[in-house]
């Protein structure tokens, strides 16, 4: 069974990566399973200063989910070029690192300075917040959203995809303003804003009162996300948002994904993805599919 797929330019051995912050650069998980065996790795967040973080609490559960607020804690540009992208560049799977920056300098600086590297793809996390006068996120915004992805798409050879949020009143124009700004893909979805509160104290169980909620509460949203922008805008979609099983890795490649990232699965069975790869195989090899890619986007709406 071929589960070769693609991301625009972006080719995958598999339709299966593991979704930024969850994973690490999978340093440690290969001691788990070979993570040579996934469709990709993307990276936490990199921005160009190194980050501390949101105070602590920074995660807690939900029913059928979890509330976390790092607060893109990272060790910096200059280090994760010294330090961590060469443990990727062995890897036998494509990288995708994820990129945030508080200005629209800090994202092409930081996307140059990858692409000069050689990474081959970049994830622009538009839900960091843009500190400028307005306080608006990147992804709140059509036009800033088209600005970022353009300011980076002409300054690196680079395939960029836009990680878009959930938090808008309609994703499909966020998405049509990432493709006019040139983004080879789109991720969908960023995780939701959440918050919950400990009756015992009275006091927010974050130390940042708000986080995101992930896991599988959230893939009903993250699943009509996909569907949304599958029928809106002729843009390759990496779904993402709740998935735990192949059934739901199914469920987005038939909404319109051409490959989806595991998340939080990852803290509960840090092999999720390795079985959600199995589970795909199994499921074309059940129903005489010959290749994943013929079921982008097969579902169709009640007559």
């Amino acid at each position: 069974m071929d589960l070769s797929t693609s991301l625009g330019r972006l080719k995958l051995k598999n339709p299966v990566l593991v979704a930024s912050g969850t994973f690490g650069i999978g340093e440690e998980m290969r001691r788990i399973f070979n993570i040579d065996l996934l469709g990709g790795i993307i990276t936490k967040s990199v921005t160009l200063k190194a980050r501390f973080g949101n105070p602590p609490p920074r995660i807690c559960e939900t029913p059928s989910g979890m509330l976390n607020s790092i607060g893109l804690e990272n060790v910096g540009l200059e280090r994760f070029l010294k330090e961590k992208l060469p443990f990727l560049k062995k890897r036998k799977t494509v990288t995708i690192v994820n990129v945030a920056g508080h200005t629209l300098d800090e994202f092409v600086t930081v996307a140059r300075a990858l692409d000069r590297a050689g990474v081959r793809a970049l994830e622009l996390n538009l839900s960091c917040p843009n500190v400028g006068r307005e306080g608006l996120e990147w992804s709140q915004d059509p036009r800033r959203a088209a600005e970022v992805v353009r300011a980076v798409k002409r300054r690196v050879r680079a395939c960029v995809i836009a990680k878009l949020s959930p938090n808008v009143t309609d994703i499909t124009e966020i998405a049509r303003a990432a493709k006019d700004g040139g983004a080879d893909a789109v991720s969908l979805i960023n995780s939701l804003i959440g918050m919950a509160i400990d009756p015992v104290t009275r006091a927010p169980r974050l130390g940042a009162q708000t986080g995101g909620l992930t896991g599988p509460a959230i893939r009903p949203v993250a699943v009509r996300c996909v569907w949304e922008v599958a029928r809106s805008v002729r843009i390759p979609i990496l779904g993402m948002g709740g998935i735990a099983s192949a059934e739901d890795a199914l469920e987005f490649i038939l909404a319109g994904a051409s490959a989806v990232a595991i998340g939080s699965a990852n803290f509960v069975n840090p092999k999720a993805a390795l079985e959600v790869i199995q589970g795909l195989g199994n499921y074309l090899k059940r129903c005489q599919i010959r290749g994943i890619s013929d079921l982008v986007g097969g579902a169709q709406p009640h007559a």
